[in-house]
């Protein structure tokens, strides 16, 4: 069947996977899909594979395998990224690219219960380390709006993407997310997901002074006003990753490198690897970390739960780690992307 096929390299089937995605499912959605999917390609690359019609079960094996090592990933995150490999593929399914129940053969790792919870978190006396840096040398800049947002809401990444400047009210101290599929910025959760999140002064005054000082006054496609922006416009989820990734790494915000790396040496300097660096955590590794300090901190579980958009079952099994938290320090690593 597939020496009838026209020959489609991986990136063009890529392409028009994620196009087909758009519409579907949300733009974080297929965001991440794209980054996860960018592991096949430069693997694809460095193992000569020009024509994607040529898959088979072997050749996903070694993929697998390669993908296991090369990100040094434990179950949790490896059945991650293969679940996305595994939608890509049931959809190359669907144009009688490859034979009917392929994506069956990529076998997904079955994490233990712990491991499932044993996922990074971003611990509390790390994230002021953090925000010590960009608060004394990089206010109000975009990476620090970005990481103090994201500590103090504990908002997805993909709700970022998703606000306008006049989402922020900062007479009334709140942000109205909103869901908004016609212009490419859908919830989660879709309209459930729509709430007001309070917000202190001291972040009032921080996105104030990003607004008024550092934001490129752009719009993006659909004539709107992004709160997090760049020269081109809205400011996409995979840039936002990489700035969390830079800045979380202990090098950047002034410690020494926990790991004995010189920084010549050291992949995870370069743009694009900086997700290499063992002690850089996601954005999720924040939103984890944040919902844990709102708990030790004793804010009810329901608040908790309606603030960041969770529900109270999930937030028990995946979120709430106050018995680990306590001494505060360090990073806790296992894993994930989000």
């Amino acid at each position: 069947m597939t020496k009838e096929l026209e020959p489609l390299t991986p990136s063009e089937a890529k392409e028009m996977f994620l196009a087909d995605r758009r519409g579907q499912v949300s733009e974080g959605t297929v965001q991440a899909d794209d980054y996860r999917l960018r592991h096949l390609i430069r693997w694809a690359e460095d193992n000569g594979l020009d024509n994607l019609n040529e898959l088979d079960g072997r050749t996903l094996h070694k993929f697998r395998l390669w993908r296991k090592e090369d990100g040094d990933l434990n179950k949790v995150s490896l059945r991650t990224q293969l679940k996305s490999l595994r939608v890509f593929i049931k959809w190359y399914e669907s144009i009688d690219a490859v034979e009917e129940g392929f994506h069956e053969k990529i076998l997904l790792p079955t994490p233990s219960k712990e491991e499932e919870r044993r996922e990074e978190t971003l611990r509390s006396g790390q994230a002021e380390n953090v925000l010590e840096y960009l608060r004394r040398f990089e206010y109000a800049s975009r990476s620090h709006t970005l990481v103090e947002l994201l500590w103090h809401t504990g908002l997805r990444i993909g709700a970022v993407y998703s606000l306008d400047i006049e989402d922020f009210d900062s007479e009334e101290q709140r942000l109205s997310l909103t869901h908004r599929p016609d212009t490419e910025t859908p919830l989660k959760n879709k309209s459930e997901g729509e709430r007001m999140v309070a917000l202190s002064q001291y972040l009032c005054e921080v996105l104030e002074d990003w607004i008024d000082h550092n934001r490129p006054e752009v719009t993006d496609e659909n004539d709107r006003e992004p709160l997090f922006a760049s020269e081109q416009g809205r400011l996409t989820i995979s840039t936002m990753r990489e700035r969390v990734y830079t800045v979380t790494r202990p090098c950047y915000y002034g410690d020494h490198c926990p790991h004995d790396r010189r920084e010549r040496d050291c992949e995870a300097t370069k743009y694009g690897y900086r997700s290499k660096c063992p002690s850089s955590v996601s954005p999720h590794s924040i939103r984890r970390g944040a919902i844990t300090h709102f708990l030790t901190e004793d804010v009810p579980e329901k608040v908790v739960s309606d603030r960041m958009d969770v529900g109270q079952d999930v937030l028990d099994k995946h979120y709430d780690r106050r018995t680990e938290e306590v001494p505060v320090g360090g990073w806790d690593h296992g894993g994930n992307d989000e």
